[in-house]
């Protein structure tokens, strides 16, 4: 019970604090959706970070780690790669447009239908496969742990996790809808202190059960690699390209992470920023992976259901106290992702649709109007998705549930890469030109399954979105930007930053190839 009455004391907190950054009729559209434009570096990171770090990390991540191991940190540790192209091109250049969304970016340099497609595409995927599938995993992880003191919701544990999918939506969306990104920045540094001091109880738990760190390599030794085998099914070392161009999508043109930027007081700040969270990055791969690692050498092979990882070694392994906290972690990855969408889908609609097709001449309160019922509405949609989840879910339990959702993301991300490429990369291309190639890899991403089937996922992403851009560039060969001219640095203090981030990355690959 006392496990319990943590939680409820959590949610009680991140409330009042929600409600202490509400916004009234005379706040401003700026303020509504980017917090006036005065956040500061570490209010970037932590929220940035915080917002990155789904319950499908813990959950979906640490089930996947116990099956591939040390592979599956890639997805974290490279986030660096993204975070640095993030850092040192595209940030500076949004900043200098003074843009409220990536949409407005991608109308200056390709015109307003590809803009238009962009923010449909992206409306579409926030809406339903990412808040779906982070609402899916809180409720899943909860009900695991917590089972019994849920029961009292419904007997059956499918229903239960439905009726938690329903509450923990409803209370994210209450606090975004009221205070905005300021709401949700306050509520996202709160949230990733808990989560942070959660993974590391529960990694060190982990490896304390297994018998130390060095235990890693004596008893799951075949875990401890990052590069797996080309024809591994799930990981080979080749997802390495693909991982490379979706890095490009998540941090440099996703509207819910790059909004801390947009909002930053300044180009050093937002520089500044991205990078302290590029290093929070591989603590974060460790407390999300290692565990994983540790539990497949406590248990071996025999752990049936390994999307439970994370509430199997909370309910099993931790003391009356720290099950509280460590499960206060989890909704918090949940939350900071939640809240981070709904404000980014009230924001895309709000300035990319409302205000240019519906009221053209609509003040910031109608904006901001606007903006509450996208979250309204998109908390619908990611309900009926949620529920689409767990039926696929508990369709297949053994299998590791994180790919199966990249899987549906990259049909739209990948073009999205070719949107935002051509975007930088081009100077005044033909339209039409990028169009098609942002058009044509939804069903050549289908061809491409279709006929290799066994083709690794990321893989075919890569292929993909070579191609996209392969139609885009040949069509516009002489309108190519020299890219090392992009580069923008604040400061000698992010340049030297970047070079750490860079070379930090090479020696992780090199050192557990």
């Amino acid at each position: 019970m006392l496990d319990f009455s943590i939680v409820i004391f959590y949610f009680i907190l991140i409330f009042f604090v929600a409600l202490k950054g509400k916004v009234d009729k005379k706040s401003s559209a700026d303020e509504y959706f980017l917090s006036n434009r005065n956040l500061k570096w570490y209010s970037i990171a932590l929220s940035t970070i915080a917002t990155n770090i789904q319950g499908y990390q813990f959950l979906g991540m640490m089930g996947s780690a116990y099956l591939f191991g040390l592979a599956q940190a890639n997805l974290e540790i490279n986030a660096v790669q993204g975070i640095l192209i993030a850092t040192f091109i595209f940030v500076p250049i949004f900043l200098k447009e003074r843009i409220t969304t990536i949409t407005e970016f991608i109308k200056l340099k390709l015109g307003e239908k590809i803009a238009l497609f962009y923010s449909l595409s992206n409306i579409a995927l926030f809406s339903t496969v990412t808040l779906g599938a982070a609402l899916f995993w809180g409720a899943y992880a909860a009900e695991m742990v917590f089972g019994e003191q849920l029961s009292f919701l419904h007997e059956n544990r499918i229903y239960r996790i439905a009726i938690l999918i329903v509450i923990l939506g409803f209370f994210s969306a209450i606090y975004t809808y009221l205070g905005g990104l300021n709401a949700v920045v306050k509520t996202d540094i709160i949230q990733f202190s808990i989560l942070l001091i959660g993974g590391i109880i529960v990694c060190a738990i982990a490896v304390n059960e297994l018998g130390g760190w060095d235990q890693l390599y004596v008893k799951t030794p075949e875990k401890m690699h990052l590069h797996l085998p080309s024809d591994h099914p799930v990981l080979p070392w080749t997802h390495l390209l693909g991982l490379f161009f979706l890095n490009i999508n998540y941090w440099c043109a996703n509207q819910t992470v790059m909004q801390r930027a947009l909002a930053a007081k300044s180009v050093s700040h937002a520089q500044s920023g991205l990078m302290i969270g590029g290093l929070i990055k591989y603590i974060m791969a460790v407390i999300i992976v290692i565990p994983g690692i540790a539990l497949y050498g406590i248990l071996g092979d025999s752990f049936s259901e390994p999307d439970l990882a994370f509430p199997y070694l909370v309910k099993t392994y931790l003391p009356i106290g720290l099950k509280g906290i460590v499960l206060c972690g989890l909704f918090a990855s949940l939350m900071s992702t939640v809240d981070s969408t709904f404000n980014s889908l009230a924001t895309l609609w709000s300035v990319d649709i409302y205000s240019k097709y519906i009221n053209k001449n609509a003040s910031d309160f109608q904006k901001i109007k606007s903006g509450r019922k996208a979250i309204i509405f998109s908390f619908l949609t990611a309900l009926i998705m949620s529920m689409v989840l767990l039926y696929l879910k508990f369709d297949d339990p053994d299998s590791a549930f994180t790919h199966t959702l990249n899987n549906l993301r990259y049909y739209i991300n990948c073009g999205i890469v070719v949107l935002i490429c051509s975007a930088i990369l081009l100077i005044k291309p033909s339209k039409n030109s990028i169009l098609t190639a942002f058009l044509i890899t939804v069903p050549l991403n289908i061809t491409i399954h279709l006929a290799f089937p066994e083709m690794n996922y990321f893989l075919r992403a890569f292929w993909v979105i070579f191609t996209g851009l392969a139609i885009a560039f040949t069509i516009n060969i002489k309108k190519i930007k020299n890219v090392f001219k992009l580069f923008y640095v604040s400061s000698k203090g992010n340049l030297t930053l970047g070079w750490f981030l860079l070379f930090s990355l090479l020696i992780i690959h090199y050192i557990f190839h």
